[in-house]
């Protein structure tokens, strides 16, 4: 029997946004697949990153596995 853990991986960020830049590169080179969700043209995604307590882009959400992170965080992608 196989079992496969899927874990999904959503980058919430908005252009012009250098960590937000800087979080894609990384996954990209670790391989990692994402989502990326730009706050200004999804409606109620920046009042949901607030209510949730984030203040910095990008926020990172990692279903099934962390909540998730704000801000560059290479040691997170790593752990990834």
């Amino acid at each position: 029997m196989t079992i496969t853990i899927t874990t999904k991986v959503t980058v919430y960020s908005r252009p012009g946004c250098v960590q937000c830049t800087a979080t894609y590169r990384a996954l990209d080179r670790k391989g990692i697949t994402y989502k990326p969700v730009d706050i200004d043209q999804t409606p109620g995604a920046e009042e949901l990153l607030r209510e949730l307590g984030y203040l910095q882009l990008p926020v990172v959400i990692v279903t099934g596995t962390w909540d998730g992170w704000s801000g560059f965080r290479p040691d997170c992608i790593d752990a990834l």
